[in-house]
């Protein structure tokens, strides 16, 4: 025998994939924004980089 019968375990079942639902969206979203954040840094580390060259290539000329 079930611990809820089935007629009335229907709320929980629904209320435990939004929470699960939920859960999964604000996990997205945190990556996500970590994606951005990483997606700028390795930008800025590209800009540095390539002034760099520049640089030396001026002052070998």
């Amino acid at each position: 025998m079930p611990a809820l019968p089935l007629h009335t375990a229907g709320p929980y079942v629904a209320a435990a994939y939004i929470v699960f639902f939920a859960l999964i969206l604000i996990y997205v979203a945190i990556m996500a924004t970590k994606l951005v954040r990483s997606e700028r840094a390795l930008g800025e580390l590209t800009e540095l980089v390539e002034d760099r060259r520049r640089a030396r290539v001026e002052d070998d000329a």
